[in-house]
């Protein structure tokens, strides 16, 4: 007899590509939910791009890996009858996932006022590169660029040398458990009210968020990243793909086409070259040849030529540069509280949005035993208990008036 799961009996469809969507989806399909794909006539992009060139047989390793506990559809949504299908599936559905670019599920008619009309109590959520707005909506939301942006670089990899990427798809990864944390939450919510709600993720939130505990180092202890000498690299992406030092600074540069990218930086030797021959057969002469031209101008300026040629280039944050981010600001990342013994804290907030129920602030980290006996007499504990346990040493309790509201002027 097959176990039932925790989502058994729960109905997920997921218009989402690449990692960050389907990885989440699946999560949900472990769990028992009946999770069902819904990809274009031709097939998912990810069915089409193997990292690291594992094309397999029928199935390439990447879409295997992302898509278990799954069911494919396939339907072509710029048609009306594939829409129409679509809607029929929301209908019955619980939870709806995509992670487009701010606007196509618009255009789609897939939107969450769209679908909202055919199911009130769908659960959609909508991930994306930065946020559904603000001055980094249109940027394409590629794990490198997100890595670079987030600070983390900054903390690996050689002292001196470039900043270094992870070996993972780090941002991809996080973005997915951050979505399947908001579907659980808000799954619960629904259970609780019956109301449906818009759940919004993000890249850039959800990696910032990731470094708790290095980024209040940084914000509440003052103390800078400092690296060591050790390296760090990633083995599986042709080039260039990778970190590279300006006259001023540092970009991340992701997938670009080796013939416009010499015509752009002025490297003849990469007339012909095809990205996906020389891009992995001659890596290391990509990578040299291109950190040699890249140093001969600004972040600034190789930002603006090869970001209107549509490269994947970015800027490279450090924490100071990441806290100041005007899509940082824009979103709201951070929060700001003062804590009884710690005074004014700026740390990481919430890396997901609730249109319903959002993530709210009520106290800050607490003293030891601070909430003790208030817990216990919440359980049933008398006084008498309680001193008893305190006297012997098995609880430990703060007086209360050691310790500031829970929560003071927090923002």
């Amino acid at each position: 007899m097959t176990a039932r799961g925790v989502l058994t009996g729960y109905r997920v469809i997921d218009c989402s590509i690449a990692m960050a969507g389907p990885f989440a989806a699946q999560r949900l399909g472990d769990l028992g939910a009946d999770v069902i794909k819904v990809e274009p006539t031709t097939g998912e992009w990810q069915r089409h791009a193997a990292a690291g060139g594992a094309a397999g047989n029928e199935i390439n390793v990447s879409f295997l890996s992302l898509n278990r506990n799954k069911r494919s559809v396939a339907l072509d949504l710029k048609a009306e009858d594939g829409k129409a299908a679509l809607r029929d599936l929301v209908a019955g559905a619980d939870v709806f996932l995509q992670n487009y670019r701010p606007g196509v599920a618009a255009r789609l008619g897939v939107d969450y006022e769209s679908l909202r009309a055919v199911n009130p109590s769908i659960v959609y959520v909508s991930i994306s590169g930065y946020g559904e707005d603000g001055p980094y909506r249109d940027r394409p939301g590629q794990d490198l660029l997100l890595q670079a942006m987030s600070g983390a670089m900054y903390s690996a990899g050689r002292d001196g040398d470039e900043p270094s990427p992870a070996g993972q798809y780090l941002a991809d990864a996080i973005t997915a458990s951050t979505a399947f944390e908001g579907v659980l939450a808000a799954l619960l919510h629904r259970e609780r009210t019956g109301e449906g709600q818009l759940v919004t993720v993000n890249m850039l939130d959800a990696l910032t968020t990731l470094q708790m505990q290095e980024l209040s180092v940084f914000t509440v202890g003052r103390k800078a990243q400092q690296r060591s000498a050790e390296p760090h690299a990633h083995v599986y992406i042709r080039a260039p793909y990778g970190v590279f030092e300006t006259s001023d600074g540092y970009v991340a540069l992701a997938f670009a086409d080796l013939d416009v990218l010499g015509r752009l930086i002025g490297e003849p030797a990469f007339e012909g070259w095809s990205s996906e021959v020389e891009g992995w057969t001659r890596r290391d002469e990509i990578h040299s040849r291109t950190a040699a031209k890249l140093r001969e101008a600004t972040a600034a300026h190789w930002i603006e030529t090869l970001g209107a040629a549509g490269m994947w280039i970015g800027p490279v944050n450090d924490y100071a540069r990441l806290v100041e981010d005007p899509q940082i600001l824009h979103n709201g990342t951070f929060i700001e509280y003062e804590h009884p013994t710690e005074g004014l804290v700026k740390t990481p907030g919430f890396p997901y949005r609730f249109s319903v129920t959002p993530p709210q602030l009520h106290r800050g980290a607490p003293l030891v035993g601070e909430h003790t006996r208030e817990v216990l007499v919440e359980a049933g504990f008398d006084d008498a208990a309680i001193d008893a346990l305190l006297a012997s040493g098995a609880a430990r309790a703060t007086d209360a008036t050691d310790a500031a509201p829970a929560v003071a002027g927090a923002r």
